[in-house]
């Protein structure tokens, strides 16, 4: 849906500026022609006749570099930009640049930081880094040796 809003934009774009698109036929959806077009808003009748004459006809002989958006060669070469624009572009780049600067999860980071500072204050201390004891012995409640 989102990408039919966006190449219909394009195409009105398109039009505006003297480009003469025709956007592709859809049988469930009124058809657009621009101002500058050849052709008119056709009613329904007349539509349906229009589509029948156009299943006959072999999109590869018409459009070697046929994509698969569109019947008309300049349509469809526009949609297979836009589409490849916005998967490239915006999907793959965008989306890699904003997951490479997302928050640090999981603290990895913060945790780096202070087990360098604990080990600079050991340091300084004259202390080993890791101590034999990591718990205080008198503090830790044992259980009892009974069965």
């Amino acid at each position: 849906m989102a990408l039919r809003l966006s190449c219909l934009r394009a195409l009105r774009l398109l039009s505006s500026r003297g480009v003469g698109v025709r956007p592709p036929l859809a049988p469930a959806a009124p058809r657009w022609c621009s101002a500058t077009s050849s052709t008119a808003h056709h009613p329904p009748a007349a539509r349906g006749a229009l589509e029948d004459d156009d299943e006959d006809v072999n999109v590869y002989e018409k459009n070697p570099d046929f994509h698969g958006f569109s019947d008309d060669p300049h349509v469809d070469l526009w949609n297979m930009r836009l589409a490849f624009f916005t998967g490239i572009s915006l999907c793959i780049v965008l989306g890699s640049v904003f997951v490479r600067y997302l928050p640090d999860r999981g603290l990895r980071e913060w945790a780096c930081r202070e087990a360098e500072k604990k080990i600079r204050e050991r340091e300084a201390l004259g202390l080993p880094l890791i101590d034999i004891d990591y718990y205080d012995p008198s503090k830790l409640v044992l259980p009892t040796d009974e069965k």
